[in-house]
């Protein structure tokens, strides 16, 4: 009966037009689990109550994904901010390797993934799944009339090159993060409703001025995604075909916005309140997944697209005990570890067992991951930095170390890059937004050596800067960077093309 699935679903990515037997979707169903990819926005690695024995915020369930499956204590992002750090996950590549060679995309922004890049949600659909993206998508489409100007944007008209072009079956979301305009919900390319006013506000609960739909709240955006996605999860139990939903949550970014019940919950501030909501929600996801009878088949992942980001005042939340970063230094934005070190559980109780993984895995790696899950043999050309960790999953003892090197860039498309305890920082600032900052500290930058090298066992919050004392270590590393910039790839294969100009040849590391 394998054999017969695999035809089933070579057909059906050939041709289009195939459909499993009931006999075969039922073996597919029991032996191809489902996958949820929960992607909290700009919550750190201390957030998490399970990895900060000090945290003043009890993540309750996500702390249970973490006691009853995998915990990943040295997990990072691509990037340090977010656009870059999903076009990682759904793609397999590291995200400068794109178009976009430093910051973000806003709201009206044209679509960054061309249409013939492979997604994890394209791959699964071949095999037999369907997919669902509800949520924060920030990877832009194109509003229909956009050429003309963001004031001629026609409403009532689909978007294109949006999620549905890339292997999404099923799409109900918002262009970009929930401060940037327009506040517009699209389903399925559609705007749901069109814009009858414009709002903006301040503060903790800021959001730029822009058109605002006659059915968008902002408050309520978060438990409207979750909703649906409970819904989605339901429907889908029925089933005969597993499914793929990602779910891309809009918190605890700004606008910072709990809701009444969580105000004043975590006795923090405000964005403390909106990370236990957060948490909430995911213990909506974990409630439905066992009402439905599907829990125990579902591969469920709860990760952050970057560290925690200023706006969550930390200050406020230091001065009584609570580090967003944990021990890390800096956060969201930056090249050090706060910017890009980040919660990831998971859980699949069919298969894995609570345990602890160690080494360095990056989110690119669940392109591979899934991949393999699926029984889809990636291309040359798919996933060129992602990784196979469904050993480090499966397994409880760790074994040989999987990923070679990691790379991170910060929101100014700053490197660094990590090997075994090893990390080099390709810049004498922080990159981002933290001292010393680019453009703020250029005075203090210009007395600090090129390059920073850090050694993360014995030094995990990046305070002594050893490149002065290994030397060999500095230009092994950059010659790693190099390689992996010219030959398009991380992952052994085939060398390929990056996308866009080769804008690191004006930088001063790059030369031999």
């Amino acid at each position: 009966m394998i054999k017969l699935i695999r035809n089933q679903g070579l057909l059906f990515s050939l041709g289009g037009m195939a459909i499993l037997s009931t006999c075969a979707q039922a073996e597919q169903k029991t032996e191809r689990p489902n996958i949820i990819f929960i992607f909290a926005d700009d919550m750190g690695y201390g957030d998490v109550s399970a990895l900060n024995e000090n945290s003043k915020i009890q993540t309750a369930n996500i702390d249970r994904i973490a006691k009853e499956g995998v915990v990943f204590t040295d997990a990072h992002s691509s990037s340090s901010v977010s656009t870059p750090s999903r076009y990682s996950v759904l793609t397999g590549r590291y995200n400068w390797r794109s178009t976009e060679k430093a910051g973000v995309l806003g709201g009206y922004s044209k679509a960054l993934i061309p249409l013939g890049r492979r997604t994890v949600a394209s791959f699964l659909k071949e095999r037999g799944y369907q997919t669902a993206c509800i949520g924060k998508w920030h990877l832009g489409w194109n509003w229909n009339n956009i050429d003309a100007g963001i004031d001629s944007i026609d409403f009532s008209k689909p978007v294109t090159n949006g999620p549905t072009t890339l292997g999404f079956d099923y799409f109900y979301g918002i262009s970009g993060s929930l401060d940037m305009a327009p506040y517009v919900y699209v389903e399925n390319d559609m705007p749901t409703a069109l814009p009858d006013r414009i709002t903006e506000n301040t503060g903790m609960k800021f959001w730029r001025k822009g058109p605002t739909a006659s059915d968008f709240d902002h408050e309520q955006t978060m438990p409207n995604f979750v909703n649906r996605a409970v819904s989605y999860i339901h429907e889908k139990a029925e089933s005969n075909q597993p499914f793929y939903l990602y779910l891309p949550l809009p918190a605890p970014h700004t606008p910072i916005l709990p809701i009444k019940e969580y105000q004043g919950k975590s006795g923090l501030n405000p964005y403390g309140d909106f990370v236990l909501m957060v948490d909430d929600m995911v213990g909506k996801i974990m409630k439905a997944l066992e009402d439905a009878g599907i829990d125990k088949n579902t591969i469920l992942v709860f990760s952050t697209d970057n560290g925690c980001s200023p706006e969550a005042k930390f200050e406020e939340l230091q001065a009584k005990g609570h580090y967003p970063s944990y021990v890390y230094r800096g956060h969201k934005a930056d090249l050090f570890d706060g910017g890009h070190r980040i919660p990831c559980v998971v859980k699949w109780p069919a298969k894995v067992k609570h345990h602890i993984v160690n080494q360095t895995i990056c989110l690119t790696d669940f392109f591979a991951t899934f991949a393999s899950v699926a029984d889809y043999k990636l291309k040359d050309s798919e996933g060129e930095d992602s990784y196979n960790i469904l050993p480090l999953l499966i397994n409880e003892q760790e074994g040989d170390v999987i990923r070679e090197a990691t790379v991170h860039h910060s929101i100014r498309g700053h490197f660094t890059i990590r090997k075994g305890d090893w990390k080099l920082l390709l810049s004498p600032s922080s990159g981002g937004w933290s001292f010393p900052k680019p453009g703020k500290d250029d005075e203090v930058i210009k007395t600090l050596p090129a390059v920073q090298l850090y050694n993360m066992k014995d030094d995990p919050s990046e305070i002594n800067n050893v490149c002065a004392e290994h030397p060999e270590i500095v230009e092994d590393l950059k010659a790693l960077m190099i390689k992996y910039i010219r030959e398009g790839r991380s992952t052994p294969g085939i060398p390929q093309k990056n996308d866009g100009p080769e804008v690191w040849s004006q930088l001063s590391w790059m030369e031999e």
